[in-house]
């Protein structure tokens, strides 16, 4: 299965090598798409480097600043569907989502799904054993308070790591995506959901990162917890065919 993953970039320097060289040990046909937001550190530049290094296997978009998540993802989707991806992955670029665990996100879609969750809240999953408790906590916290508000059958909405059929996201109005921010995961994911996609969930260990700094501030927290509730009555024609949805269990 031809699988392109998507790499957002912003300051990423201190981690983009590494990544990538871990990536391309696994036993996949994997091809990167690096989306770069100008980053003032110089990953752009690695990124550029690593597509001279790798012609076949990594191509960089180059963006004018910080754009957001949104525009990172949906642009890099549509190229990768021009590139002729079978399966489209999301993760993060600073190795708090192994790389590893991508094996079993494939087989997951080969077995049937359409979608795949790194899920930290499955048997099996967890974060970080070194986050404090209140961090613990509002993870939790904000997972279960989007699941609440949407009525997702899912543990994980929130998860950043995941693997796509490209049929799946073909089969999406994307155009329809509105934020900008973290929360548009969980619009992303709500969208499949109501169309009554078939997920995976695969528990991974979600590592905080060793290098650089988190782009997560509390304005993005609190952004997300006001865009749920427009979630909501934006897919109010999708949200009762949502419960439809199949959650395969592994």
């Amino acid at each position: 299965m031809r699988t392109i993953i998507i790499l957002p970039t912003y300051n990423e320097a201190e981690n983009l090598r590494k990544l990538v060289s871990a990536l391309f040990v696994l036993p996949l046909d994997l091809n990167l798409l690096i989306v770069d937001d100008n980053s003032p550190d110089g990953t752009g530049q690695i990124a550029d480097d690593l597509a001279v290094e790798y012609p076949t296997l990594v191509s960089v978009l180059h963006r004018s600043g910080k754009l957001g998540l949104r525009t990172a993802y949906l642009e890099g989707i549509r190229s990768a569907m021009d590139a002729g991806a079978e399966a489209i992955a999301q993760m993060d670029a600073d190795f708090s989502h192994e790389p590893a665990r991508l094996v079993d996100m494939t087989t997951a879609l080969e077995n049937g799904a359409d979608v795949a969750l790194g899920s930290r809240y499955v048997a099996g999953g967890s974060v970080d054993e070194q986050w404090p408790i209140w961090r613990k906590w509002l993870s939790a916290f904000g997972n279960f308070y989007a699941r609440s508000i949407l009525g997702f059958h899912l543990r994980d909405v929130t998860t950043g790591y995941r693997l796509w059929k490209v049929e799946t996201l073909r089969g999406m109005p994307l155009e329809r995506i509105q934020s900008n921010g973290y929360i548009f995961l969980v619009e992303m994911a709500y969208m499949a959901y109501s169309l009554k996609y078939k997920f995976a969930q695969v528990p991974i260990y979600f590592a905080d990162r060793k290098l650089g700094k988190s782009k997560m501030s509390l304005r993005i927290q609190l952004e997300a917890a006001f865009r749920v509730w427009q979630v909501r009555w934006n897919y109010r024609d999708l949200r009762k065919r949502g419960q439809a949805a199949r959650v395969i269990k592994m």
